[in-house]
């Protein structure tokens, strides 16, 4: 069988270098034909963000329901599915607050790149002001709305998630014969969704590019110092997550050498790095988590494929983390409330992150609809985003195949990373 080749990320990089040089050079006053570049790059960059925004609700929905309706089907492993379910949710919590911590202290947006006092500006303030004064009560209204085809139709996505994973685990739950054509029906619309949003990612370098030529025009050089700060976060953030509190838990909790862990899960994460996918680098960390790091084929096989639907716990910091930044670039304060409510976001919609390059974009749209910030924001961070979805993935899969020692052990199996270094298989 000859390997998938992926696509390489140049396209990309080179819309990101091209549309800083351009947008500098044009500036806010520059035009064709008497029509401004800003205006074609805004009506351009609307329309491939209308493009993603397409796909969000079927692909959410449809990913959602397939995994809670795999998590719940598992009568055979329900104790395992249980804990694989508890690690899953603690870890990307963790790596949230991480991700919140950091953001907050760094202020990477605090430059504002959108200049306060602006007519924009000022309307999302007042949008915010009124968004943050809302009571728990009406948060909590729009959790678990009282028109499910509605929510649909207007995308009101917290009451889309809140009923896809109740249905995904009521169809676990039914009798088998309408439970498994139920199954089916919703994977086959999350595939039919995938395809899509490859199709339009084909289209992701000129979206780019007009996105951030967009950015240029307004801002020119001023904004690389917060996209830097704003990169910096993140790695700051994914380190600290991976580098300590993974470790930790390995170490304390697990009872096990972390660095014997890395070396085992190297091959997956060499391999999730290059490729930006956990989809893709399935097979070899199943590989490494059963072979290298010693954990059992009943274990693995639930744990590590469930992972890569539901355990984005990287792609969960960086989503809190862009949240945040593009509300301190907009000069827009984040009341505890409204912080706690990305947070909750950022958790959710990390379950429904296809593991395919730059997926966690269409989360990140789902955010800032939700807190009402304007999906142009993405723009603001675009240009890093490759090179932190390259990172994030590799956070994704290690933190997989942590939560899959953590449940290995948890179960009494005492071959779990007791192999040397050395003597590990190769992959």
């Amino acid at each position: 069988m000859t390997k998938k080749k992926h696509k390489r990320p140049w396209g990309v990089f080179l819309a990101i270098v091209l549309a800083v040089l351009f947008g500098t050079w044009v500036g806010p006053t520059g035009s064709k034909w008497g029509i401004p570049f800003l205006s074609i790059f805004d009506t351009l960059s609307k329309v491939f963000l209308n493009a993603l925004t397409l796909v969000v609700v079927p692909l959410v929905s449809s990913s959602i329901i397939s995994g809670i309706a795999r998590i719940g089907g598992e009568e055979e492993f329900g104790r395992i599915g249980a804990k694989t379910f508890c690690f899953y949710i603690g870890t990307s919590l963790l790596a949230i607050f991480i991700g919140l911590f950091f953001v907050n202290v760094i202020n990477p947006g605090g430059g504002q790149m959108i200049v306060s006092g602006t007519p924009q500006v000022e309307m999302l303030e007042n949008r915010m002001s009124g968004h943050q004064g809302q009571a728990v009560a009406d948060i909590l209204h729009q959790i678990v709305p009282s028109n499910i085809v509605n929510a649909f139709a207007n995308g009101q996505m917290l009451g889309i998630i809140f009923f896809c994973i109740l249905f995904g685990y009521a169809v676990s739950k039914i009798t088998p014969g309408p439970s498994a054509m139920l199954q089916g029906f919703f994977q086959g619309i999350f595939q039919a969704m995938l395809r899509i949003t490859h199709i339009i990612m084909k289209f992701l370098p000129y979206g780019v590019f007009c996105l951030i030529a967009k950015v240029f025009i307004t801002t020119g050089f001023n904004s690389l110092a917060s996209v830097s700060l704003f990169m910096l976060t993140v790695i700051l953030g994914l380190l600290v997550y991976t580098c300590i509190a993974l470790p930790l838990l390995l170490k304390f909790v697990a009872r096990v050498k972390p660095f014997r862990h890395f070396r085992a899960m190297s091959p997956a994460l060499v391999t999730a790095f290059s490729t930006s996918s956990s989809s893709a680098s399935l097979p070899v960390t199943i590989n490494c988590v059963e072979k290298r790091a010693g954990v059992s084929n009943r274990i693995c096989s639930l744990v590590v494929p469930l992972g890569t639907s539901v355990n984005m716990s990287g792609s969960a910091l960086y989503e809190c983390v862009a949240a945040m930044f593009v509300a301190q670039a907009y000069g827009i304060h984040m009341s505890i409330l409204s912080q706690f409510l990305v947070v909750a976001l950022s958790l959710v919609t990390s379950i429904g992150v296809a593991g395919i390059p730059s997926a966690s974009i269409i989360a990140i749209m789902i955010i800032l609809k939700t807190i009402g910030l304007p999906l142009e924001g993405i723009g603001l961070f675009l240009a890093v985003d490759r090179l932190l979805d390259m990172c994030r993935t590799t956070v994704n899969v290690f933190s997989d195949s942590c939560c899959a020692v953590l449940v290995a052990k948890s179960e009494g199996e005492k071959d779990v990373l007791m192999q040397p270094s050395s003597e590990m298989p190769d992959v």
